[in-house]
C-alpha cells in the first residue's frame, strides 16, 4: 500500500507543479494583452442578449451594454415570453435615447422544444440583426461588462484565421459568503484554462464575438438546433473548421450576485453535467484529477495524524502536503494577479482565492459523480434531459 501512495502522491505533486507553471504563463499572457492599445477595428456589430427572469442586478448588468465605447452597434434583447419578468427592466432601458442613434430592440423568441431556451433565443436574435452588421457579439444577462468590452471582443475576429473571440466570467459577490467565494474559486480554475493556446481554448457564450460571415458559412444557427450548450457547440464548430479561438482578457466580465450553498451546488453540478454530455474526455479528466487530489490529500493528512512514529511514509505524506500546498497557493496567487489586471475588484478575494483551492477539488468530485448518475438538470426554471450533444429534451 505504501508503494501505491508514493506513486499517486508523486503524480499529484507533478500535476500541481505543472498547474503552477501554467499560472506563470497565464499571468504573462494577461500582462501582454492588457498592455495593448485600444483597438481601432470597429465594424458595425450586433450584440445579442438572451434574458429570462428578473434576476438580481439585471438592470445594472444590462445598462453597460447600451453605453459601450463603440461607434457602430445595436443591442437585441431576446426573451421567450412577452410577459417575462425581465421585460420591464429591458423596456425601461430601451426607453432612453440611444447613445449611437441606432434603434435597439426587444425580441420574443418561440418556446424551445428540442433545444435549450437560451439557444432558441440566440437563434431568433440573429434573424433580427441589422443588414449592416458584420459581427455578432453575445452576452449573458448575469454579467456586467466594462465600457470597452465590445471593442476588445470584436478586434481579434478581423483575422481570417480566427473563428471566435471569447472572454469569460469572474464571480464577485457584493457580500462575501462561504458559498459565494467557493463558487468563485471553483469557477476560477476553469477561467485559467483559457489563454494563449488557441488550440485548447473554448468559446464561452456569455462573452463571445463571431464574424457574421463565419456564423453564416458554418451554418451555426441551423446546427444549434437540439443543443443546450452554445459554448461547447460553437467550440466544436470552430474546431471542425480549423479556426482559432482567441481569448481576450479585456473581455472578462464581472458576475455579481449572492449565492447560497444550494445555488453553488446546483450551478457547479449543472456545469459538469453539460461537460459530461458535450466533452466527455474533459469530464473524465476532472473526475480523475479531483479524485486523485481528494484521495491523496486525505490519505496524507490521515497518515500524519494517525502515525505514531516518523517513518518514510510519514515524511512522504508531509512532503506531499507541503509541496501540493505551495504549488496550489502559487497558482491561485498568479491567477488572481492576472485577473486583477482586468477586474481590479477581484483583489478583495485574496484570502478565499488562496485558501479555497483545498475545497474546490472535492466539490468537483461531487459534481462529476452527480453527472455520472443523472443527465437531468434545471436551468432558469426549465428542466432538461440531456440525451446527447445534439439532442435535448425539454421536460417542463
Amino acid at each position: 500500500m505504501s508503494l501505491v501512495f508514493y506513486i499517486f502522491s508523486a503524480i499529484l505533486i507533478y500535476f500541481s507543479f505543472k498547474s503552477c507553471r501554467g499560472g506563470i504563463d497565464y499571468l504573462s499572457f494577461f500582462r501582454k494583452e492588457i498592455a495593448k492599445p485600444l483597438p481601432n477595428h470597429v465594424p458595425f456589430a450586433t450584440v445579442i442578449v438572451p434574458c429570462k427572469g428578473d434576476e438580481a442586478g439585471l438592470e445594472e448588468n444590462l445598462a453597460p451594454l447600451l453605453v459601450q465605447n463603440y461607434p457602430n452597434y445595436e443591442v437585441i434583447f431576446v426573451v421567450d415570453d412577452a410577459n417575462d419578468l425581465a421585460v420591464p427592466a429591458i423596456k425601461k432601458l430601451l426607453s432612453q435615447p440611444s447613445r449611437h442613434g441606432v434603434e435597439n430592440k426587444l425580441v420574443v423568441a418561440p418556446k424551445a422544444v428540442s433545444s435549450g431556451q437560451k439557444v432558441e433565443n440566440i437563434r431568433e436574435g440573429v434573424t433580427h440583426a441589422d443588414p449592416r452588421s458584420e459581427v455578432f457579439v453575445f452576452a449573458d444577462s448575469d454579467v456586467r461588462p466594462a465600457e470597452d468590452w465590445v471593442r476588445h471582443l470584436v478586434a481579434p475576429v478581423q483575422n481570417e484565421n480566427v473563428g471566435a473571440a471569447t472572454g469569460y466570467r469572474w464571480f464577485i459577490s457584493d457580500k462575501m459568503s462561504f458559498a459565494g467565494e467557493l463558487r468563485s474559486a471553483w469557477n476560477a480554475s476553469i477561467a485559467s484554462a483559457l489563454g494563449p493556446n488557441v488550440k485548447s481554448n473554448f468559446c464561452w457564450g456569455g462573452s463571445m464575438a463571431i464574424r457574421r460571415d463565419v456564423f453564416d458559412r458554418l451554418k451555426i444557427r441551423q446546427r444549434l438546433v437540439g443543443t443546450l450548450s452554445d459554448d461547447f457547440a460553437v467550440t466544436r464548430f470552430m474546431n471542425e473548421a480549423s479556426l482559432e479561438i482567441r481569448h481576450v482578457p479585456r473581455a472578462l466580465t464581472r458576475s455579481h450576485g449572492e449565492c447560497g450553498f444550494r445555488e453553488c451546488l446546483e450551478f457547479t453540478t449543472r456545469q459538469m453535467k453539460v461537460t459530461r454530455v458535450y466533452r466527455q474526455h474533459l469530464w473524465l479528466m476532472s473526475f480523475f484529477g479531483s479524485g486523485l487530489f481528494t484521495l491523496v490529500m486525505t490519505a496524507s493528512f490521515l497518515i500524519v495524524v494517525l502515525s505514531r512514529q516518523k517513518s518514510p511514509l510519514v515524511w512522504a505524506a508531509i512532503a506531499t502536503i507541503l509541496l501540493v500546498s505551495v504549488f496550489s497557493v502559487g497558482k491561485a496567487w498568479l491567477r488572481l494577479k492576472a485577473i486583477e489586471l482586468a477586474i481590479p475588484e477581484a483583489r478583495r478575494q485574496f484570502l478565499p482565492q488562496l485558501t479555497f483551492w483545498l475545497l474546490a477539488p472535492p466539490l468537483f468530485l461531487y459534481n462529476c459523480f452527480s453527472a455520472l448518475l443523472s443527465r437531468r438538470m434545471t436551468w432558469r426554471g426549465i428542466t432538461y434531459e440531456l440525451v446527447s450533444e445534439k439532442e435535448t429534451l425539454r421536460i417542463g
